[in-house]
């Protein structure tokens, strides 16, 4: 697989990474332990470099990553994140300096490593101000215990305020065909301010990939079913952005998967999306999303046809929109 350099300053990472949060968490039952180290493995052997996983995600899930990779812990970039009160979303914030680095020694020590390439801010708080969260993590660079420095679904003030104190490598917020919110003012300030990003839920949250439609019975536990964007009302709404997929995709040997993928690579050479599965054949069905190409012409008439879809249902409930783009 090829490479990309996140921003002026950042890690190199394989073009398409692994989202490892749906492993273990978020949407109803997850994989077994060494289900989800072959997994990883797998992926690693087929030319992935870059790994995603949060302290939120569980201890499991970081325990996972680490295993899976300690055979080749030098030649991966390993991401997670920090930022909840006690791990957990639903208890709020806290990015307070003693709980970033409480966590990045939890964290360390979940993944068998001794440096995290790169840490991320999973949500704003608004309680610490931006410098000293930036403060800290420059601090933890200097020790050697972190790489790089990331924000997750950070707004503009933020990153401009975090960044003028410790340069942000990544920003890592959703985007994707049917959440495009990004191309306003995030991506036009990664460029200015040599910023990579990186797209979660680049798949639409498996929306995209033609296999969810309004009668899919999510599992108990699944996330999703809190999204208003999952609706059974908008996930009927929205089936005509799928349905462009898919004859895109006939047209080109490929899955809407694949095209989904394709188009966020084809956007900015410093984009490096993190799909996440528990399936090897998914797996390996995103991965060659990077040998499909997109013409110029092929861009235009994406956008054209998109723009004659109106995309139905907002993508978080209230309270998870609250934390969003602060």
């Amino acid at each position: 697989m090829h490479t990309r350099t996140l921003g002026r300053q950042g890690p190199t990472v394989s073009a398409l990474g692994l989202g490892c949060m749906g492993l273990s968490f978020a949407y109803g039952p997850g994989l077994d332990r060494q289900q989800g180290v072959d997994l990883i493995r797998a992926a690693f052997e087929r030319g992935v470099t870059f790994f995603d996983t949060a302290e939120a995600y569980g201890a499991l899930n970081e325990q996972m990553l680490g295993e899976a990779v300690a055979p080749f812990r030098d030649q991966v970039v390993i991401a997670t994140k920090f930022g909840f009160r006690h791990g957990e979303p639903k208890d709020g914030m806290d990015s307070t300096p003693a709980n970033i680095r409480k966590v990045a020694e939890t964290s360390l020590r979940h993944l068998r490593t001794d440096r995290i390439d790169l840490f991320y801010q999973h949500r704003v708080d608004q309680d610490v101000p931006k410098e000293d969260v930036a403060g800290t993590v420059k601090d933890l660079i200097a020790e050697g215990k972190v790489k790089h420095f990331g924000l997750s679904e950070a707004g503009v003030e933020s990153i401009r305020r975090a960044h003028a104190v410790q340069p942000v490598a990544a920003l890592q917020s959703e985007y994707s065909l049917w959440w495009r919110e990004p191309e306003k003012a995030l991506l036009p300030l990664c460029e200015e301010l040599g910023i990579g990003f990186v797209p979660f839920s680049p798949l639409g949250r498996g929306f995209l990939t033609g296999k969810i439609d309004e009668n899919t019975e999510l599992a108990d536990g699944d996330f999703r079913k809190g999204i208003p964007r999952f609706s059974a009302e908008a996930r009927k709404a929205n089936q005509a952005l799928v349905d462009l997929l898919g004859t895109l995709a006939a047209d080109r040997q490929a899955t809407p998967a694949q095209i989904a993928l394709a188009w966020l690579l084809a956007q900015k050479p410093w984009i490096a999306p993190i799909p996440g599965t528990t399936k090897l054949h998914r797996l390996e069905e995103n991965i060659a999303a990077e040998r499909v190409a997109l013409s110029a012409e092929d861009l235009r008439g994406i956008d054209a046809a998109l723009a004659q879809i109106q995309v139905q249902g907002d993508r978080y409930p209230a309270d998870l929109a609250a934390r969003v783009g602060r």
